[in-house]
């Protein structure tokens, strides 16, 4: 087989990564953050989560995989030049951010597994 997914299977990963955020989400408020957005997209990019703790404003990639290594694997240099320009879109439109620190954050989820949080996982330069 040659690795594409037919459309039944995208729909399904599909709903298999919404619910990923909204577990992301739910976890993220019991640590305190603030949720500004869920699926920004611009720029040819798309953030998962934005979310606000303090003065920090962190865009947030959730990934579901079958156990944790993986998923952290799975966000690569392009996935992140995506997320940044994605980022550059979302500060233009939320002027307001200017002061506060902006960090690339990742949330690797797995079966059975406690969701992990990995702080300024990548850079949100392009």
């Amino acid at each position: 087989m040659s690795g594409q997914r037919g459309p039944r299977e995208r729909r399904a990963a599909l709903r298999l990564g919404l619910h990923a955020e909204v577990v992301a989400t739910l976890f993220l408020r019991l640590k305190g953050y603030r949720i500004l957005n869920r699926r920004f997209a611009a720029g040819g990019g798309e953030i998962d989560i934005v979310a606000l703790r303090g003065s920090t404003v962190a865009f947030v990639e959730v990934k579901l995989r079958a156990d944790l290594d993986a998923a952290a694997e799975s966000i690569g240099d392009v996935k992140r030049r995506r997320i940044a320009r994605a980022v550059a879109y979302w500060r233009i439109r939320n002027p307001w951010s200017s002061g506060f620190a902006l960090r690339g954050d990742a949330l690797l989820m797995a079966p059975w597994r406690w969701p992990r949080h990995i702080e300024d996982a990548f850079s949100l330069e392009p």
